[in-house]
């Protein structure tokens, strides 16, 4: 028989807040219940009737509460096969009854760990009888329903109502998965959090865990499907007005708040294409800074992904509305603001003032395999090397520092052209570093050619030979700034000087594949 009748139920929760859309159907179909605790003490001041767990066991809960439903009349009743005849006589000889279903949530780790309390008050958090519970439970759906989630209180309800007191094999086993999914997902939670705390930053067993947060429309292509996870429960976008995002839209968001969180708050604007930064300015005035960021390549710029690191004023609306974006990011709209911009209904307005980037691992994905490293956090603020004869300026100094930290987030082979702290010319992706030199200088020589005397150049790794330094100079770049470290650095260096230019070594890669 694919349906089971529920005669008896344990509810142990820590949120409560539902639990009176359950009980009044608990009571039409005549269910027992049994719980503990606060649950218990909660049931009974609805009015409800209810068996204390210590009663039905006949053993006291002890240890502050550490352990109460761990007993064998319990989980007996809840993993004993119903159709196993030596199943029915162990609970027969024993007296214990079955238990059919299971509601059951966990104490809230996850928001106290995000509360910061202390080491030894969160390890009591760290819920054990409750996740027993519900393994066992999901592990029985065949016989037992198990609901983990208070979400899921309404379906229950229905489900009970429809089949008149019954729930059906389809129901159990869709709420044995959601189950263990809660229970894989906590375990990962405090076992990553034990190894952060640990410093254990390579662990034998690594778990990954995400909230979901909605299914996209569609995946990289129509073909694909995806769907959007956070590792905490608000991934801290707030949209407000436009339609739904894809993948690819979001791919472009959080390349964008990558460079984004690297400027000073209320300094900067980017703007993204295909996950790559089109024009980059980290200008005190954001209109400046649009303005600035924009020039570098107006026609990649069209239909890609605006960031800017401060509230859209009227002034900057009325200019960012002359350019279609697909999305404009920012840390709030003035009223005006939003009026303005909202008149295109095909552009997607979303706030990102909540948005905290935490973490810390970057992974990739390869079928049955996964890379995982360190997120890529310098900013490069020390002194560098310089190896040619020609020493930089104090402003040529300036553009370099952030030249260089720009081509980090640039996908590799990456060549970052910079006047004043903002880009004029940025090449990504190519196979070749001498191509990447050819296209940033392209688009300078396009987009900014006023721009380009006493401009700088940014290399995410060395060039390995000079023809990509002769592009540059060639280009009219005073200064380069590059890693250094290849077996023709000397010929490099050596061009450079022939060239009367400023060269800075710093000893650190920035590939980004």
């Amino acid at each position: 028989m694919k349906n089971k009748k529920i005669t008896r139920a344990i509810i142990s929760v820590s949120n409560k807040s539902n639990l009176k859309l359950l009980l009044p159907i608990l009571k039409k179909f005549n269910i027992e219940i049994i719980s503990s605790g606060g649950s218990y003490k909660k049931i009974i001041d609805m009015n409800y009737k209810s068996l204390q767990v210590s009663n039905y066991t006949g053993f006291a809960e002890i240890l502050d509460g550490r352990v109460k439903t761990l007993h064998p009349k319990i989980f007996a009743g809840i993993l004993n096969i119903r159709k196993n005849k030596k199943h029915r006589n162990d609970l027969k000889k024993r007296h214990i009854s079955n238990i059919d279903l299971v509601i059951v949530d966990l104490y809230p780790f996850e928001k106290q760990l995000n509360e910061k309390i202390k080491f030894k008050k969160l390890i009591e958090y760290i819920d054990i009888g409750g996740s027993a519970l519900i393994r066992a439970a999901a592990k029985n759906f065949n016989d037992v329903t198990v609901i983990s989630n208070i979400d899921d209180y309404r379906y229950l309800a229905n489900e009970l109502k429809i089949n008149k007191g019954n729930t059906s094999l389809e129901f159990r086993k869709k709420m044995s998965a959601k189950a263990f999914s809660l229970t894989a997902y906590y375990d990962s939670i405090i076992s990553n959090w034990l190894n952060e705390r640990l410093k254990i930053k390579f662990p034998e067993k690594k778990t990954i865990h995400g909230n979901f947060v909605n299914k996209l429309r569609y995946g990289e292509n129509p073909h694909q499907q995806g769907s959007l996870y956070g590792v905490t429960n608000n991934i801290g976008l707030e949209k407000l007005h436009g339609k739904e995002l894809s993948y690819n839209n979001y791919n472009d968001i959080y390349s964008g708040l990558d460079v984004i969180n690297s400027f000073k708050k209320n300094e900067g604007v980017v703007i993204i294409k295909h996950a790559n930064p089109c024009g980059v300015s980290s200008d005190k005035d954001q209109l400046r800074s649009f303005i600035d960021a924009l020039a570098c390549d107006p026609i990649s710029a069209f239909g890609g992904v605006v960031v800017i690191n401060s509230i859209v004023s009227k002034k900057l609306a009325l200019e960012l509305s002359k350019t279609f974006f697909e999305i404009i990011l920012s840390r709030g709209f003035k009223k005006d603001a939003l009026i303005i911009l909202k008149k295109n209904k095909n552009v997607r307005l979303i706030d990102f003032n909540k948005f905290k980037s935490s973490h810390n691992e970057h992974y990739q994905f390869f079928g049955n395999s996964f890379l995982v490293q360190d997120i890529n956090k310098i900013i490069y603020e020390k002194k560098f090397k310089i190896v040619t004869k020609k020493k930089p300026t104090v402003n040529e100094m300036k553009s370099l520092k952030f030249a260089f930290n720009i081509c980090k987030f640039v996908k590799s082979n990456a060549i970052v052209l910079v006047k004043n702290k903002s880009t004029i010319g940025i090449g990504s992706g190519q196979p070749s570093r001498l191509d990447s030199c050819r296209i940033a200088s392209d688009k300078a020589s396009r987009f900014s050619p006023d721009k380009i005397a006493n401009s700088v150049a940014a290399s995410d790794a060395f060039f390995p030979f000079a023809d990509g330094v002769q592009e540059l100079i060639d280009l009219g770049v005073s200064a380069i700034i590059q890693p250094g470290g290849s077996i023709n650095d000397a010929k490099v260096i050596k061009a450079a000087n022939k060239a009367k230019i400023v060269m800075a070594f710093t000893g650190t890669r920035h590939f980004k594949h």
